[in-house]
């Protein structure tokens, strides 16, 4: 029978990387994990700051019964890039204190932010900013318009 002779820094090294291997196991279940609310607060900041702009159309704004019993509020878009259609939704509950609702109007024109990697990620809305519009855009309307001056086009007699 042979006994392994262990040196002191071998032992020393086992002993500190079982209390790394328990000190991570501790943190990984005793740590806080992100409500998601919050995960959906950072998922807007993060298309805020680096996603696409693109234009897009509001389908509806409904109320939609979750499974814990709440109610969403829920805004329906769709929006064409690179030739595909994308038809997405945003729950929009944590933010209505910031919207509008009586403004959202269904058919209307929206700006859409997207994640170019991955563009089924998409809102319409957050914090900070707004893709919605208040209505179409409306041209000036001229009860009578001058005519335009083209005497310098006219050949001058000589």
């Amino acid at each position: 029978m042979t006994l392994l002779n262990k040196t002191g820094w071998e032992i020393a090294a086992a002993a500190l990387a079982l209390a790394a291997v328990t000190g991570t196991a501790i943190w990984f279940v005793r740590r806080r994990r992100p409500t998601p609310d919050e995960i959906e607060a950072e998922r807007r900041k993060f298309l805020v700051q680096s996603g696409r702009l693109v234009d897009g159309m509001l389908l509806d704004v409904c109320d939609v019964p979750a499974s814990d019993g709440r109610t969403l509020k829920m805004l329906f878009f769709n929006y064409r890039n690179g030739g595909v259609d994308y038809e997405c939704s945003q729950d929009i509950t944590a933010i209505t204190a910031l919207i509008n609702l009586e403004l959202i109007r269904v058919g209307f024109p929206c700006s859409v932010r997207y994640q170019p990697g991955n563009p089924q990620n998409s809102i319409v809305v957050a914090e900070g900013w707004s893709g919605l519009r208040e209505g179409l855009p409306q041209l000036p309307v001229f009860e009578d318009p001058e005519p335009l001056d083209l005497s310098h086009l006219r050949q001058k007699a000589k």
